[in-house]
């Protein structure tokens, strides 16, 4: 099993996603323990004094003004959490939980947030343990942190609350910590406010999004490559000289990957009637540039998450000077924006995805393909209702375009008077990815059903890539040419071949690696 030691300066996407999705081991590292230590020195001076501290000993919010003395302290802290954990609605998936409290444990260890190291390796011990505290989808802003999501984590850390166990089964969280010999953690000063105070859940979101979207990328500009080749296109316009005039990064990425998977078809620039094209439709023509447009989106939201993963988010912060001052780096805006832009992005992938699909069924603009793909058309209906789901989904994808960050409600009596909504945007960009994969998946199962029926040419040889993903997606259970059937399993199978990266790992070993 890997094992992900966190320390002082943050850390990486991919031991996000190995603790999140594959279990991953967490381990504090010597210089997180020393940072916490003398951070927490600076907190418990500070407590001793007479003079009031934002979350040390005042309340919270617009309840700030109140002095908190040392015997209500420790009630103040417990009581933040319990009044917080005031989440409702279905439950937030078990890799989301994971990811949160795992970032959460990142900004801790950075040493600027006053916790005691036995906290900490208490959060640590819930991870190894596979504890998942019960988190719902709503009670986040996106602002003073994802406050009701995270205050359901520390919650568990008291042994109070609900959560999931590694059996699945959710039960009281003091059993659950019982049983893996975790003692719950008893909080002092500013140890509440603390474990609620950050952008962690948004962030774990987009983190995993952009795991998922690479991919999904990839598999875009293969599917496209497809659909061009059955359509009988021209890859002339995959040139990398025409993409080197207009120097978009992303862009050239796109059609190097469209031209590696075309090398050596049989396919690309015949036509089928007496009127010769001049040029490709849009979808087919353009490929690059929107699936390019989606890259750069997706270069500039990962350069956010690295900053984000390197930060300590939480309010107040414990600087090494010894000051322990209020900021306002809880703030959701710089996350929640992008993951509106790549929720935006991804959008438009899947709606040029889908008008290819709509030309490959249609027997005006097919190029001599049958009507919908179909064996026996009218008899058969082929993938006409295929492509109705894909529309479906599209016209959702639009609608989760609308970004949440535009969007504000005040809150704490005025006190948090402008929030991030980043928490929702991160909500709909995982609906959206979803339905990404399945929106390539349906162009996936129409282009290589296109591809095959004009392989019944002898002279027209499909590309050596095209071949390799039709014999790994046929061996996948996903049919070929051939009378009606039940669509559903088949477009399922096809889906779970795009989302686990198979489709991709079909096309590598003939292209090398794609960009």
């Amino acid at each position: 099993m890997q094992t992900v030691v966190v320390g002082t300066s943050g850390t990486s996407a991919q031991d996000v996603v190995a603790v999140a999705r594959h279990n991953a081991r967490v381990e504090l590292g010597d210089d997180a323990v020393v940072a916490l230590t003398a951070a927490r020195e600076i907190v418990d001076a500070l407590a001793a004094k007479p003079d009031p501290v934002y979350g040390v000993s005042t309340g919270f919010g617009a309840l700030a003004t109140r002095h908190i003395g040392h015997d209500l302290r420790a009630q103040l802290q417990r009581n933040i959490v319990r009044s917080h954990a005031a989440g409702m609605g279905p439950r937030v998936e078990r890799e989301v939980v994971r990811a949160l409290m795992f970032l959460r444990l990142k900004t801790v260890c950075s040493g600027h947030t006053g916790v005691r190291p036995q906290v900490a390796q208490t959060m640590a011990d819930v991870l190894n343990a596979g504890i998942t505290p019960v988190v719902h989808e709503y009670g986040s802003l996106g602002c003073s942190g994802d406050l009701a999501p995270l205050s359901h984590c520390a919650l568990t850390l008291m042994g109070e609350g609900e959560a999931e166990g590694p059996d699945g089964t959710v039960r009281p969280a003091a059993e659950l910590l019982a049983e893996h010999g975790i003692t719950p953690v008893e909080l002092r000063e500013k140890e509440g406010l603390a474990l609620l105070n950050g952008t962690d859940g948004m962030l774990g979101m987009l983190v995993m999004a952009l795991a998922d979207l690479d991919v999904l990328y990839k598999s875009a500009d293969i599917t496209a490559a497809l659909s061009l080749e059955a359509l009988l296109g021209t890859d002339r316009v995959l040139a990398p000289e025409l993409h080197a005039v207009r120097p978009h990064p992303g862009q050239a990425a796109a059609a190097a990957n469209m031209l590696a998977v075309l090398a050596g078809s049989g396919l690309t620039g015949h036509h089928q009637d007496d009127a010769p094209r001049v040029q490709d439709a849009y979808s087919v023509r353009c490929a690059p540039q929107v699936a390019g447009a989606g890259r750069d989106t997706l270069a500039h939201a990962r350069t956010v998450a690295e900053r984000e993963l390197a930060a300590a988010v939480d309010n107040p912060v414990v600087l090494p000077d010894g000051r322990v001052e209020s900021n306002g780096n809880f703030h959701g805006a710089p996350v929640a924006y992008v993951l509106d832009f790549l929720a935006v992005a991804a959008a438009d992938l899947g709606s040029i995805a889908e008008r290819r699909t709509d030309r490959l069924l249609d027997k005006n603009r097919s190029h001599g393909l049958p009507p919908f793909l179909a064996d026996d058309p009218g008899v058969d209906s082929g993938l006409m209702i295929a492509q109705y789901t894909q529309a479906a989904l599209v016209s959702e994808m639009k609608r989760l375009a609308v970004p949440a960050s535009a969007d504000s409600i005040p809150s704490s009596a005025m006190q948090e008077d402008h929030v991030s909504m980043g928490w929702s945007a991160a909500r709909k960009l995982r609906t959206a990815v979803g339905n990404l994969a399945r929106i390539i998946a349906v162009e996936l199962y129409a282009a290589t059903r296109a591809v095959e029926l004009r392989a019944q040419d002898p002279a027209l040889t499909p590309a050596p890539a095209s071949r390799a993903v039709i014999e790994a997606v046929r061996a996948a259970g996903v049919a070929g040419p051939g009378p009606d059937r039940f669509l559903a399993p088949d477009l399922a199978a096809a889906e779970a071949f795009v989302r686990e990266g198979r489709l991709v790992a079909a096309v590598e070993p003939v292209t090398g690696p794609l960009a």
